[in-house]
């Protein structure tokens, strides 16, 4: 299998896209399963690539040369793995529009997205290259006249990391940045669908002299065999894993027989609240961001629209206006704004939320049909006189569909807003800082943007409560998962 000529053209380093995998430093043409993991444009369908699926022994190879690496890494002072990171930046910099152009290829997001996200990514490892350096202990008073009491922090050991396909880019940085940063060794499994991304920045990783073996890719079909793998596997002491809800029940639970360290971010159902007294034009303009982002296939999207009763039509008015003007087509093309979905499941669960909606009394505002491209693409979505009973309120939809609830009260919007398992973002627009204060302490979320639509960044923790998952990514937070804690109790010391 060649790879996709129309790619490669698009390219102005085409050594950025390989048919292979990287196993513990070497790069393999074939895998121990003997299957391969085919890419697909999802907006054409058109195959770019081939790609060996990894087998059993191509994951245990990886984490024994991963043990190998990190101890010869961690050994390294932190002023010198951040230099190692700085120029790994660099070149993501240097190469960000080939990276761009790749995840579009494979993802289907419109360029310009596509642009924003491996900033967005290559802002992490900037970040986590800084803080290698602060990772600062703890003197403490002792409790006796002949000693000393220490608090050191240690790298965890071989991570293990499993990524889903709608940040296809992002999603290695924010995850292997801080494994690099704090001296440990990753193992990644990309998604199936998209592992052209991970593959270019492990290449640019390599460039950057991040050492062999400390950063393996490793594309597979079987995403259960890499899962109870290194779920068992006594070398991996980690597993930090982005997906839905019901993998992540399923990884804790093999993970809990080695008792092992977890980071989890799972499924959302975001709500964004609208009060009267917000302003209409910024609370429209932080939906549109919020929710049609990555055609709506983002963890953290607006899934629950709440707008208080006194400006509910005026809301829905403006909002349809904007949900018009989207402009739906492949990434490429001048102007796009909306992409395909990742595949044909995404398109019927879409088709079947708005069915069930329409069916339960809402109606469609804008929309609602399939879009005349076919394939994967969808047509943005706006549905008035949504209730509870629907599924719209229950379950999270991942494509361009906003459902508008009328609410009449704040503490109505609380609950409502609080009525799921999920608890990773929510969003809510208001004036009135007493009620900023009570919605913003009242929200049973891990993160809470308050008259914003747009609340991802390196500098702040990104992550979840309830059954969205624990853990945090970014921020000086960040690092605390990949580190273990060791007290050290000094005795014997003269008085």
């Amino acid at each position: 299998m060649a790879i996709s000529g129309t790619l490669l053209s698009r390219l102005k380093d085409s050594s950025l896209v390989r048919e292979e995998m990287l196993v513990g430093g070497s790069w393999r043409e074939e895998g121990a399963s003997g299957k391969r993991v085919e890419v697909q444009n999802p907006s054409t369908g058109d195959l770019l690539a081939s790609l060996p699926s990894a087998g059993l022994e191509d994951v245990r190879i990886a984490v024994d040369l991963a043990k190998v690496a990190q101890k010869k890494w961690a050994s390294r002072s932190a002023k010198e793995r951040a230099a190692v990171m700085r120029k790994f930046y660099d070149l993501v910099v240097a190469n960000s529009e080939d990276l761009a152009v790749i995840l579009t290829s494979e993802m289907g997001k419109p360029l310009a997205e596509a642009r924003g996200e491996v900033a967005y990514g290559a802002s992490y490892i900037e970040w986590f290259g800084e803080e290698a350096k602060r990772v600062y202990g703890d003197t403490i008073p002792g409790h006796q006249a002949d000693k000393r009491l220490l608090v050191l922090k240690q790298p965890v050991g071989v991570v293990a990391a499993i990524a889903p396909w709608n940040f296809p880019s992002a999603m290695v940085a924010r995850k292997v940045a801080p494994a690099l940063a704090s001296g440990c060794a990753i193992i990644f499994k990309p998604a199936a669908e998209t592992p052209l991304s991970a593959l270019a920045l492990a290449i640019l990783a390599e460039r950057a002299g991040v050492p062999g073996g400390l950063f393996s890719v490793l594309p597979t079909q079987d995403a259960r065999m890499f899962g109870e793998e290194v779920c068992s596997n006594p070398t991996v002491k980690k597993l930090t894993f982005t997906g839905s809800t019901e993998v992540g029940r399923i990884l804790m639970a093999q993970g809990a027989q080695k008792i092992m360290k977890l980071s989890l971010e799972l499924g959302g159902n975001a709500p964004f609240i609208v009060f009267d007294d917000a302003d209409l034009d910024e609370a429209v303009e932080g939906a549109m961001l919020s929710k049609f982002r990555n055609a709506g296939q983002t963890c953290v999207c607006a899934n629950r629209l709440y707008v208080q009763s006194g400006i509910y039509d005026r809301f829905v008015r403006k909002l349809a206006e904007r949900v018009s003007a989207l402009k739906v087509s492949d990434g490429f093309e001048d102007g796009a704004t909306i992409g395909p979905l990742i595949n044909g499941e995404a398109v019927a669960k879409l088709h079947s939320h708005i069915d069930d909606a329409v069916n339960r009394g809402a109606t469609v505002v804008v929309g609602g049909t399939r879009d005349p491209r076919g394939g994967t693409f969808v047509q943005p979505t706006l549905l008035s006189g949504a209730t509870k009973e629907m599924k719209v309120a229950r379950e999270e939809t991942f494509a361009p569909l906003a459902p508008v609830f009328k609410f009449e009260t704040a503490d109505e919007v609380i609950e409502l807003a609080n009525d799921t398992e999920f608890g990773l973002a929510a969003y809510f627009y208001a004036n009135d800082l007493r009620n900023v204060w009570k919605v913003t302490e009242a929200l049973e979320y891990g993160m809470v943007g308050v008259n914003t639509g747009l609340i991802s960044t390196e500098v702040a923790p990104f992550g979840g409560v309830k059954q969205s998952g624990f853990g945090r990514e970014g921020s000086k937070y960040g690092l605390d998962d990949f580190l273990s804690m060791k007290y050290v109790c000094m005795g014997g010391i003269p008085a």
